[in-house]
């Protein structure tokens, strides 16, 4: 069985985005794999705010290529928690390692464009 939603042009943009804020640096001596997210936070306040940015673009390009706003309403909803998390001094920055929210929105989107 063939995966069309991998072909779909917003997937290919939106998985190099969320690989780099999410799973792009693999910790040397483990499979634990972070992204630039939970780094760029620990500048306080710029750094999740700008992360956050980022990650609305993912959201963006599902709203183009015509996901359901219920989706769309999911994937803010993981922002959001990503944000206000992750904005949260050291628990923060551990949170955003795990939580991978922008891979969560990439995978809604690839779930929409299949049906």
């Amino acid at each position: 069985m063939t995966d069309i939603s991998a072909s779909h042009p917003a997937v290919r943009r939106t998985e190099l985005v969320a690989s780099l804020l999410d799973d792009a640096i693999r910790v040397p001596g483990t499979n634990i794999r972070i992204g630039l997210d939970p780094i760029v936070g620990l500048l306080p306040g710029v750094g999740d705010a700008a992360s956050a940015a980022v990650s609305l673009y993912i959201v963006a390009e599902a709203y183009r290529a015509g996901v359901p706003k219920t989706t769309l309403v999911r994937m803010l909803a993981n922002v959001g928690i990503d944000a206000s998390v992750g904005a949260i001094p050291i628990v923060g920055d551990a949170f955003d390692a795990v939580w991978k929210g922008n891979r969560k929105n990439v995978e809604l989107l690839k779930r929409s464009l299949e049906n």
